[in-house]
């Protein structure tokens, strides 16, 4: 499933995933399943026909993420491997950073990164002046709907409907992903 909130020149997408690493860190070899969020660059494309017709959309690079994953065997709300990705190279992410509360307290972290875009981005290679203030003050009216959009996709995580391998699966896989993320 995803969910996209789009503004003036970024937007945040949200996904279920279901993950097996291809490089595991040790103890971290079993499949991991959670949401996947992303704040993107938006872009809006020229009405290619009447002033009715429908708009172009594209949802662009990435410029910060954030994994509230756990073990696909560990019980639901552990978040046992939630980590954030600061900055990306392009389209790669840069390594996993691990914070404790992104496991203890994840939709206050995210609520309070989603309200403060200016330091979010000084995290990021991006510069604040990047971002029309517009889209830092309308991500700040967002972020307790998108929090509550984060929850919820959890909480279908948690309880088995999102977030899964799905008809994708015969035998054990070395590496997978399942998302629209």
């Amino acid at each position: 499933m995803l969910y996209a909130f789009g503004f003036e020149r970024v937007g945040v997408v949200v996904s279920d995933l279901y993950f097996v690493d291809p490089n595991p860190r040790p103890g971290q070899e079993t499949p991991e399943h959670g949401v996947r969020l992303e704040l993107r660059i938006f872009e809006r494309g020229e009405l290619t026909g009447s002033i009715y017709s429908a708009r172009p959309i594209s949802i662009g690079r990435p410029l910060w993420r954030v994994d509230l994953l756990q073990d696909t065997g560990s019980a639901p709300n552990s978040l046992d491997r939630a980590h954030h990705h600061p900055d990306f190279a392009g389209w790669e992410p840069g390594p996993r950073v691990f914070v404790e509360e992104l496991s203890s307290d994840p939709m206050s972290w995210l609520a309070h990164k989603l309200s403060d875009v200016s330091s979010l981005l000084k995290e990021t290679a991006i510069s604040p002046d990047e971002i029309p203030a517009s889209d830092a003050h309308a991500l700040r009216t967002a972020a307790p709907e998108i929090t509550d959009t984060v929850h919820g996709l959890l909480e279908r995580v948690w309880s088995g409907e999102l977030g899964q391998a799905g008809d994708t699966v015969s035998g054990a896989a070395t590496s997978m992903r399942v998302s629209w993320l």
